[in-house]
């Protein structure tokens, strides 16, 4: 069909007198006319070499001619001088250059660590490290998983650690019935309940109340009361998951409240994202973010100033390993992702302290509520700049599920509705849309590979 659309318009041009004779303005063969392609063809040809222009002709000069300035003495000269002033100044500019990338690195103090805590997971949970924090409250953000110390939920095996959520009705003998309605849930007779709160430790599944057990189990380990630092580093090499809705986190918090309750003694997040795809609004496995999480009351937690994120480009964080780092000295905290050169989050503690750089006072708090108040000594005031970041904080890892605190804001994509009183039995509801999403363990898991942390100072 190509060859002859080519043909027909080739005959139109070449048929021009018969198609105006006729006055039909469309070309055409008389009856009986043979069609030629060897004879377009060698018109074709004939035309485009008429349009050919002629060969380029040189003017340039073919006998031997005289070149003068190779030969003068004082043009040799002045090449040698202008050569000479060239790699003068070439030298000089890269020597200043050196001396400015030497100065500059002399104004950060090299700095002595000691290594509190380096795990590959080869020997399994180390118990003497790892703590499993079992419970069914959500921890505040209205998470919709029951973290367990159960071994399809954390295990490890050659390639480290994992941290895998799985359905409560596949890895209990609790039913689809149970779990919506008539079974009581309670971790105090088996002692296995970390919270002090009883509503954390039980629950009774209720159609008529909306009550209902955590459709969905996974795990939360911590290091409190075994490894932690008050100013040092920290590297964890992991995989994040992948899967609609699930909420993976690297993260620390105060070994000791010494400021008062959550934010007041603050909290750090290295890693925080999400396992949808990315093309999520929020950001799915493609992004992720760090934080401090400060203030004087839940009510005015100021992380909006103290936050950072990155996303990756052709790829996100569930197809390979990457290295989260922390660096936190006195004078700052930093978040990076492989190498310091990429920075997540660089957060300067600055003299006036966080009271000062949360305007507090704008939300009717008072200096009396300054849970960082300055200190007396010596007769002077002294700011506690990295209050209340200059305390002992340690470090957990986790794999949450969904969530009532906006960290998965509501739209058309989000299966429940924050605040409606039912959320976790819209979510369960859409198990079907979500469920296929999350692949296989080790890639609906978080797999840490292995965890470094380092006091500054001398061992």
């Amino acid at each position: 069909m190509a060859s002859s659309s080519f043909s027909s318009s080739n005959v139109g041009e070449s048929s021009s007198s018969s198609s105006s004779a006729s006055g039909s303005g469309r070309p055409y063969l008389q009856p009986g006319t043979r069609f030629s392609t060897s004879s377009i063809i060698s018109d074709y040809a004939s035309s485009h070499i008429q349009r050919q222009k002629r060969p380029f002709v040189t003017y340039k000069l073919k006998e031997k001619y005289e070149q003068p300035w190779l030969v003068d003495p004082r043009l040799k000269s002045r090449k040698r001088t202008n050569n000479v002033i060239i790699y003068t100044l070439s030298c000089i500019g890269l020597a200043a250059a050196a001396v400015y990338c030497w100065t500059g690195t002399r104004q950060f103090p090299k700095r002595e660590y000691c290594i509190v805590l380096d795990d590959d997971f080869t020997s399994g949970i180390d118990p003497s490290v790892w703590n499993y924090e079992i419970q069914l409250d959500g921890y505040g953000n209205g998470h919709f998983d029951w973290t367990t110390s159960d071994p399809t939920n954390a295990y490890t095996d050659k390639n480290g650690l994992h941290i895998v959520p799985t359905l409560t009705n596949e890895t209990t003998t609790i039913t689809n019935d149970q779990i919506l309605n008539g079974y009581t849930l309670n971790l105090t007779t088996t002692k296995t309940c970390t919270s002090q709160q009883i509503s954390a430790c039980g629950i009774r599944s209720n159609s008529t109340t909306g009550k209902m057990i955590n459709p969905v189990r996974s795990a939360r380990l911590t290091t409190k009361g075994k490894r932690g630092i008050a100013f040092g580093k920290m590297e964890i090499v992991a995989k994040l998951p992948r899967g609609d809705w699930l909420w993976p986190a690297i993260w620390m918090m105060p070994a000791y409240s010494v400021y008062g309750t959550w934010p007041a003694s603050g909290e750090i997040d290295i890693v925080e994202s999400r396992g949808n795809n990315y093309d999520f609004p929020q950001g799915g496995r493609d992004h992720f973010g760090s934080a401090l999480h400060w203030g004087p009351y839940p009510g005015v937690d100021a992380y909006w100033r103290t936050m950072g994120q990155t996303t990756l480009k052709r790829s996100d964080f569930s197809k390979e390993f990457y290295t989260f780092g922390l660096e936190w000295t006195e004078d700052y905290i930093v978040t990076y992702v492989n190498n310091r050169i990429h920075q997540v989050m660089y957060i300067p503690f600055t003299k006036g302290g966080f009271w000062q750089r949360g305007e507090f006072i704008k939300y009717n708090a008072t200096e009396e509520s300054n849970p960082w108040r300055p200190v007396e000594e010596g007769g002077k005031t002294h700011h506690i700049k990295a209050a209340p970041f200059d305390q002992e904080f340690y470090l957990l890892l986790n794999v949450a599920v969904g969530g009532t605190n906006g960290y998965f804001k509501d739209s058309t994509l989000k299966p429940w509705v924050d605040g409606s009183g039912r959320e976790m039995r819209d979510f369960w509801n859409a198990v079907n849309q979500w469920h296929p999403t999350w692949g296989s363990a080790d890639e609906r898991g978080m797999t840490v590979k292995s965890v470094k942390m380092w006091q500054e100072g001398k061992c």
